[in-house]
Protein backbone atom coordinates (compact mmCIF):
# COMPACT_ATOMS: atom_id res chain seq x y z
CA UNK A 1 0.00 0.00 0.00
CA UNK A 2 1.73 3.23 -1.04
CA UNK A 3 1.64 6.52 1.33
CA UNK A 4 -0.83 7.86 -0.12
CA UNK A 5 -3.41 4.97 0.30
CA UNK A 6 -2.49 5.64 4.30
CA UNK A 7 -4.46 6.95 6.95
CA UNK A 8 -2.90 9.70 7.67
CA UNK A 9 -1.83 9.18 11.06
CA UNK A 10 -1.03 5.83 10.08
CA UNK A 11 1.24 7.62 7.52
CA UNK A 12 2.78 9.85 10.37
CA UNK A 13 3.26 6.42 12.34
CA UNK A 14 5.57 4.79 9.45
CA UNK A 15 7.40 7.65 9.17
CA UNK A 16 7.98 8.18 12.86
CA UNK A 17 9.36 4.04 12.41
CA UNK A 18 11.75 4.52 9.54
CA UNK A 19 12.85 7.42 11.36
CA UNK A 20 13.65 5.28 14.54
CA UNK A 21 15.04 2.59 12.24
CA UNK A 22 17.32 5.24 10.62
CA UNK A 23 18.50 6.44 14.22
CA UNK A 24 19.43 3.05 15.21
CA UNK A 25 21.84 2.47 12.50
CA UNK A 26 23.35 5.71 12.53
CA UNK A 27 24.05 4.55 16.50
CA UNK A 28 25.27 1.17 15.45
CA UNK A 29 27.78 3.23 13.20
CA UNK A 30 28.74 5.43 16.22
CA UNK A 31 29.38 2.94 17.93
CA UNK A 32 32.00 1.71 15.79
CA UNK A 33 33.91 4.86 15.36
CA UNK A 34 34.37 4.18 19.00
CA UNK A 35 37.78 2.85 20.21
CA UNK A 36 37.54 -0.47 22.16
CA UNK A 37 39.01 0.81 26.22
CA UNK A 38 38.42 4.82 25.34
CA UNK A 39 36.02 5.24 28.32
CA UNK A 40 35.92 9.14 27.65
CA UNK A 41 35.04 8.12 24.54
CA UNK A 42 32.49 5.87 25.16
CA UNK A 43 31.11 8.24 27.51
CA UNK A 44 30.71 11.20 24.85
CA UNK A 45 29.24 8.58 22.46
CA UNK A 46 26.54 6.82 24.68
CA UNK A 47 25.78 10.85 25.87
CA UNK A 48 25.41 11.54 21.88
CA UNK A 49 23.65 8.99 21.29
CA UNK A 50 20.88 9.49 24.14
CA UNK A 51 20.66 12.84 23.14
CA UNK A 52 19.53 11.74 19.56
CA UNK A 53 16.83 9.36 21.42
CA UNK A 54 15.67 11.88 23.69
CA UNK A 55 15.32 14.61 20.55
CA UNK A 56 14.06 11.90 18.43
CA UNK A 57 11.40 11.27 20.93
CA UNK A 58 10.35 14.60 21.53
CA UNK A 59 10.21 15.44 17.59
CA UNK A 60 7.78 12.45 17.48
CA UNK A 61 5.50 13.38 20.84
CA UNK A 62 5.27 16.86 18.76
CA UNK A 63 4.17 15.77 15.78
CA UNK A 64 1.87 13.11 17.29
CA UNK A 65 0.30 16.27 19.49
CA UNK A 66 0.21 18.94 16.13
CA UNK A 67 -1.10 16.25 14.58
CA UNK A 68 -4.35 15.45 17.32
CA UNK A 69 -4.52 18.99 17.64
CA UNK A 70 -5.31 19.45 13.85
CA UNK A 71 -7.63 16.25 13.87
CA UNK A 72 -9.56 17.45 16.71
CA UNK A 73 -9.77 21.44 14.90
CA UNK A 74 -11.08 19.25 11.48
CA UNK A 75 -13.41 17.41 13.72
CA UNK A 76 -14.85 20.47 15.04
CA UNK A 77 -14.61 22.27 11.75
CA UNK A 78 -17.08 18.71 10.34
CA UNK A 79 -19.01 19.15 13.65
CA UNK A 80 -19.82 23.03 12.83
CA UNK A 81 -21.02 22.29 9.06
CA UNK A 82 -22.99 19.22 10.92
CA UNK A 83 -24.31 21.51 13.23
CA UNK A 84 -25.23 24.51 10.67
CA UNK A 85 -26.27 21.73 7.98
CA UNK A 86 -28.67 20.80 11.19
CA UNK A 87 -30.04 24.02 11.63
CA UNK A 88 -30.02 24.83 8.02
CA UNK A 89 -32.35 21.43 7.82
CA UNK A 90 -34.27 22.04 10.80
CA UNK A 91 -35.04 25.72 9.23
CA UNK A 92 -35.60 23.94 6.09
CA UNK A 93 -38.22 21.96 7.92
CA UNK A 94 -39.53 24.80 9.70
CA UNK A 95 -40.29 27.03 6.44
CA UNK A 96 -41.64 23.42 5.15
CA UNK A 97 -44.09 23.23 7.89
CA UNK A 98 -44.82 26.72 7.61
CA UNK A 99 -45.75 26.80 3.88
CA UNK A 100 -47.13 23.57 4.87
CA UNK A 101 -49.11 25.49 7.84
CA UNK A 102 -50.05 28.16 5.14
CA UNK A 103 -51.22 25.21 2.42
CA UNK A 104 -53.44 24.05 5.24
CA UNK A 105 -54.83 27.45 6.16
CA UNK A 106 -55.76 28.16 2.80
CA UNK A 107 -57.36 24.95 2.29
CA UNK A 108 -59.28 25.55 5.82
CA UNK A 109 -60.37 29.02 4.52
CA UNK A 110 -61.67 27.54 1.46
CA UNK A 111 -63.63 24.93 3.54
CA UNK A 112 -65.09 27.51 5.63
CA UNK A 113 -66.08 29.65 3.19
CA UNK A 114 -67.89 26.93 1.24
CA UNK A 115 -69.52 26.09 4.92
CA UNK A 116 -70.51 29.54 5.35
CA UNK A 117 -71.73 29.93 1.35
CA UNK A 118 -73.79 26.38 1.56
CA UNK A 119 -74.88 27.55 5.48
CA UNK A 120 -76.23 31.07 3.99
CA UNK A 121 -77.82 28.93 1.16
CA UNK A 122 -79.57 26.35 3.72
CA UNK A 123 -80.89 30.32 5.65
CA UNK A 124 -81.87 31.75 2.08
CA UNK A 125 -84.20 28.63 1.89
CA UNK A 126 -85.45 28.86 5.29
CA UNK A 127 -86.47 32.47 4.06
CA UNK A 128 -87.88 31.58 0.79
CA UNK A 129 -89.91 28.91 2.51
CA UNK A 130 -91.42 31.02 5.38
CA UNK A 131 -91.97 33.76 2.87
CA UNK A 132 -93.55 31.02 0.67
CA UNK A 133 -96.64 30.25 3.19
CA UNK A 134 -98.05 33.55 2.62
CA UNK A 135 -97.53 33.70 -0.99
CA UNK A 136 -100.02 33.15 -3.67
CA UNK A 137 -98.99 29.89 -4.74
CA UNK A 138 -98.78 28.25 -1.35
CA UNK A 139 -102.22 29.44 -0.58
CA UNK A 140 -103.39 28.24 -3.77
CA UNK A 141 -101.78 24.69 -3.08
CA UNK A 142 -103.31 24.65 0.31
CA UNK A 143 -107.01 25.61 -0.56
CA UNK A 144 -106.82 22.67 -3.19
CA UNK A 145 -105.89 20.38 -0.81
CA UNK A 146 -108.35 21.40 1.60
CA UNK A 147 -110.98 20.86 -1.31
CA UNK A 148 -109.02 17.05 -1.92
CA UNK A 149 -109.09 16.45 1.72
CA UNK A 150 -113.22 17.02 2.06
CA UNK A 151 -113.11 14.47 -0.82
CA UNK A 152 -110.63 11.73 0.65
CA UNK A 153 -108.08 12.59 -2.44
CA UNK A 154 -104.91 13.98 -2.30
CA UNK A 155 -102.24 15.08 -4.88
CA UNK A 156 -100.72 13.33 -7.11
CA UNK A 157 -97.97 15.88 -8.79
CA UNK A 158 -97.50 15.83 -12.39
CA UNK A 159 -94.15 17.33 -14.47
CA UNK A 160 -94.70 20.73 -15.75
CA UNK A 161 -93.25 20.18 -19.46
CA UNK A 162 -96.26 21.02 -21.45
CA UNK A 163 -98.09 17.49 -21.23
CA UNK A 164 -99.07 17.93 -18.12
CA UNK A 165 -102.74 17.63 -18.84
CA UNK A 166 -102.40 14.68 -20.96
CA UNK A 167 -100.04 13.18 -18.60
CA UNK A 168 -102.68 13.91 -15.53
CA UNK A 169 -105.10 12.49 -17.43
CA UNK A 170 -103.09 9.02 -18.31
CA UNK A 171 -102.58 8.85 -14.47
CA UNK A 172 -106.37 8.87 -14.08
CA UNK A 173 -106.52 5.87 -16.63
CA UNK A 174 -104.19 3.76 -15.73
CA UNK A 175 -106.12 4.15 -11.94
CA UNK A 176 -108.95 3.08 -13.80
CA UNK A 177 -106.62 0.03 -15.46
CA UNK A 178 -106.62 1.51 -18.92
CA UNK A 179 -103.77 1.93 -20.37
CA UNK A 180 -103.08 4.93 -22.92
CA UNK A 181 -99.92 7.39 -23.64
CA UNK A 182 -99.63 10.94 -23.76
CA UNK A 183 -98.90 10.16 -27.29
CA UNK A 184 -102.16 8.52 -27.82
CA UNK A 185 -104.21 11.38 -26.06
CA UNK A 186 -102.48 13.94 -28.28
CA UNK A 187 -102.72 12.30 -31.42
CA UNK A 188 -106.71 11.29 -30.75
CA UNK A 189 -107.47 15.02 -29.40
CA UNK A 190 -106.07 16.15 -32.73
CA UNK A 191 -108.16 14.02 -34.98
CA UNK A 192 -111.36 14.99 -32.52
CA UNK A 193 -110.14 18.66 -33.48
CA UNK A 194 -110.10 18.18 -37.05
CA UNK A 195 -113.28 16.33 -37.97
CA UNK A 196 -115.25 18.50 -35.49
CA UNK A 197 -114.21 21.70 -36.08
CA UNK A 198 -117.58 23.83 -36.03
CA UNK A 199 -117.50 22.39 -32.12
CA UNK A 200 -114.27 23.83 -31.56
CA UNK A 201 -112.82 26.47 -33.69
CA UNK A 202 -115.39 29.41 -32.41
CA UNK A 203 -113.30 28.80 -29.12
CA UNK A 204 -109.90 29.43 -30.45
CA UNK A 205 -108.26 32.88 -31.89
CA UNK A 206 -105.07 34.16 -33.09
CA UNK A 207 -103.02 35.30 -29.92
CA UNK A 208 -102.06 38.50 -32.35
CA UNK A 209 -104.63 40.17 -33.95
CA UNK A 210 -107.92 37.94 -31.73
CA UNK A 211 -109.52 37.03 -34.63
CA UNK A 212 -110.55 33.26 -35.46
CA UNK A 213 -107.95 31.00 -37.01
CA UNK A 214 -108.05 30.22 -40.71
CA UNK A 215 -108.04 27.32 -42.28
CA UNK A 216 -104.15 26.68 -42.94
CA UNK A 217 -103.79 28.55 -39.17
CA UNK A 218 -106.41 25.47 -37.79
CA UNK A 219 -105.04 22.88 -39.40
CA UNK A 220 -101.41 24.01 -38.15
CA UNK A 221 -102.80 24.09 -34.69
CA UNK A 222 -104.21 21.06 -34.35
CA UNK A 223 -100.92 19.50 -35.97
CA UNK A 224 -99.02 21.32 -33.38
CA UNK A 225 -101.14 19.47 -30.63
CA UNK A 226 -100.71 16.05 -31.82
CA UNK A 227 -97.15 16.39 -32.44
CA UNK A 228 -95.78 18.76 -30.04
CA UNK A 229 -95.65 19.58 -26.09
CA UNK A 230 -98.10 22.33 -26.70
CA UNK A 231 -100.18 23.15 -23.64
CA UNK A 232 -103.70 21.87 -23.37
CA UNK A 233 -106.13 23.83 -22.77
CA UNK A 234 -109.84 23.88 -22.33
CA UNK A 235 -111.01 23.20 -25.48
CA UNK A 236 -108.91 19.78 -25.29
CA UNK A 237 -110.40 18.79 -22.57
CA UNK A 238 -113.68 19.01 -24.03
CA UNK A 239 -112.52 17.15 -27.41
CA UNK A 240 -110.36 14.51 -24.71
CA UNK A 241 -113.98 14.30 -22.65
CA UNK A 242 -115.52 13.12 -26.42
CA UNK A 243 -112.88 10.97 -27.23
CA UNK A 244 -112.50 8.68 -23.78
CA UNK A 245 -116.56 9.40 -23.47
CA UNK A 246 -115.82 10.48 -19.89
CA UNK A 247 -116.66 13.32 -17.86
CA UNK A 248 -113.47 15.48 -16.54
CA UNK A 249 -113.59 17.17 -13.90
CA UNK A 250 -111.47 19.92 -13.10
CA UNK A 251 -110.89 21.38 -9.23
CA UNK A 252 -109.53 24.84 -8.40
CA UNK A 253 -108.63 26.96 -6.28
CA UNK A 254 -111.13 29.55 -7.31
CA UNK A 255 -114.64 28.87 -8.13
CA UNK A 256 -116.67 25.86 -8.11
CA UNK A 257 -115.19 22.62 -10.38
CA UNK A 258 -115.10 22.62 -14.14
CA UNK A 259 -116.69 19.99 -16.03
CA UNK A 260 -116.73 19.00 -19.15
CA UNK A 261 -118.33 16.06 -20.69
CA UNK A 262 -120.99 15.96 -18.66
CA UNK A 263 -123.72 14.19 -20.80
CA UNK A 264 -121.60 10.60 -20.20
CA UNK A 265 -122.44 8.86 -17.12
CA UNK A 266 -119.20 7.45 -16.38
CA UNK A 267 -116.74 7.94 -13.43
CA UNK A 268 -115.22 11.38 -14.08
CA UNK A 269 -111.40 11.71 -14.49
CA UNK A 270 -110.28 14.36 -11.65
CA UNK A 271 -107.45 16.94 -12.82
CA UNK A 272 -106.12 20.01 -10.20
CA UNK A 273 -105.66 23.29 -11.64
CA UNK A 274 -103.20 25.63 -10.60
CA UNK A 275 -102.71 29.28 -11.83
CA UNK A 276 -99.66 29.74 -10.09
CA UNK A 277 -97.82 26.93 -9.82
CA UNK A 278 -94.83 27.65 -11.75
CA UNK A 279 -93.20 30.60 -13.16
CA UNK A 280 -93.92 29.19 -16.66
CA UNK A 281 -97.65 29.64 -16.55
CA UNK A 282 -100.55 27.53 -15.40
CA UNK A 283 -100.11 23.46 -13.98
CA UNK A 284 -102.51 20.57 -14.30
CA UNK A 285 -102.04 17.88 -11.39
CA UNK A 286 -103.84 14.75 -10.73
CA UNK A 287 -105.23 12.76 -7.65
CA UNK A 288 -105.27 9.77 -6.05
CA UNK A 289 -107.66 8.05 -3.57
CA UNK A 290 -106.09 8.35 0.33
CA UNK A 291 -105.74 4.82 1.87
CA UNK A 292 -108.36 3.96 4.22
CA UNK A 293 -106.95 3.67 7.52
CA UNK A 294 -106.64 0.92 9.59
Amino acid sequence: MSDEELDPREALLKNQRKEKKDLQSKIQALKKTASKGDKKKKKELNDEIAKLETELVEKHKLELLEFETSTISIEKSDSTKDSDNQNCDENEQDNNSDEKENRVSKAQKRRDKKTEKDKQRLEDIDKQEEENKNGIRHLEQEKIKSLLEGRNLKLAEIPSDGDCMFAGLVHQLVQLNLNSTVTDLRRNTADELMKNKADYSPFLSNPSTGDMLSDPEYQAYCSKMASTPAWGGQVELQAMATVLERPIEVVQAEGPPVVVGEQFSRKPLILTYHRHAYGLGEHYNSVTTKPSPL
